[in-house]
């Protein structure tokens, strides 16, 4: 039973809407800012949830894989498309109660973040290749080397634009431009593209069959971890120090945020040796989950 509800949260995705939501809760908190209202929320836990689980709605075409979780998608096709529909219908609606009952600020907005949701909404839309190809013919997805930044790009405009827009709309607040800002988006982009990074090791057979350029795929998975992981994990805890120290923050606030730099690391190393999907789904998005978290302990202690 409890296995079963681990690949219904973790196969379904169900896990990354959480995720969507501890992040933002995180940058809330460590911007000492208000928190949006519930029809956000709603509609960040769904539309990631639909988005991801997109991928796989033709899993169908794979009977007979031997990938688990292509596996438990194809069985439960039924039920995750009906899921599919659920969830974009309560996105949807959140979504039109947000603008029907914001519309004057919404319009009132400068031209700015138009163009910041544009670019983010462009990004979302071409990495799984929506847009209609006669209007613009490109998967980011199969970018390989770009892959990673272009998830990490998305989180942590998830995490440190998108909702810091709807607090405009919402109650005014002024959109907290600045080095601390900056630094946080960064962080967030820099550890969600680790993250990722880490995760390609998971389809280092698949994208190599399809030559896609990812970084495990040029590398290899050995080279990859000691060359482009451990620098950027020790270059991201670096500049949290110097970053830290600059702003004197709390000492508390900082041993927070340092954690789950060094558990990244930790399993960093485990990667050498060849893991189940539910370990990557479970553990190694599970670290997105550990630094928010610690963001949020760090925060309101």
């Amino acid at each position: 039973m409890i296995a079963k509800l681990i690949r219904f949260i973790f196969f379904g995705n169900y896990f990354i809407g959480l995720l969507a939501i501890a992040l933002t809760v995180e940058s809330t908190l460590q911007l000492r800012l208000q928190f949006n209202t519930f029809p956000y929320y709603l509609l960040i836990f769904c539309a990631p949830v639909v988005y991801y689980t997109h991928a796989y709605m033709g899993a169908t075409r794979f009977i007979g894989s031997t990938n688990p979780r292509v596996a438990w998608f194809i069985k439960h096709q039924h039920y995750l498309r009906w899921s599919q529909w659920v969830l974009s219908a309560v996105a949807i609606i959140s979504f039109l109660y947000l603008l029907l009952f914001n519309i004057t600020p919404i319009l009132a907005l400068s031209w700015i973040y138009w163009v910041i949701v544009a670019i983010i909404l462009m990004v979302a839309f071409l990495y799984y290749g929506l847009l209609p190809a006669y209007f613009f013919n490109l998967n980011l997805r199969n970018t390989g080397w770009l892959k990673p930044f272009i998830i990490g790009f998305i989180w942590a405009c998830t995490a440190n634009v998108l909702p810091l827009i709807l607090l405009k709309i919402e109650q005014g607040t002024p959109f907290p431009f600045g080095e601390f800002w900056l630094w946080l988006f960064v962080k967030n982009w820099m550890f969600c593209t680790v993250n990722a990074i880490m995760f390609d090791i998971k389809d280092y057979e698949i994208d190599a069959n399809r030559e896609l350029k990812t970084f495990v795929v040029q590398f290899g998975i050995h080279k990859t971890i000691f060359f482009i992981l451990i620098p950027l994990l020790a270059i991201g805890m670096l500049s949290l120090f110097v970053f830290t120290r600059y702003e004197q923050l709390p000492g508390k606030q900082v041993l927070m945020n340092f954690i789950p730099f060094v558990i990244t690391l930790i399993v960093a190393f485990s990667l050498n040796l060849k893991k189940p999907i539910l370990y990557y789904l479970i553990v190694i998005d599970g670290l997105i989950l550990l630094k928010a978290c610690c963001g949020i302990i760090g925060a309101i202690i």
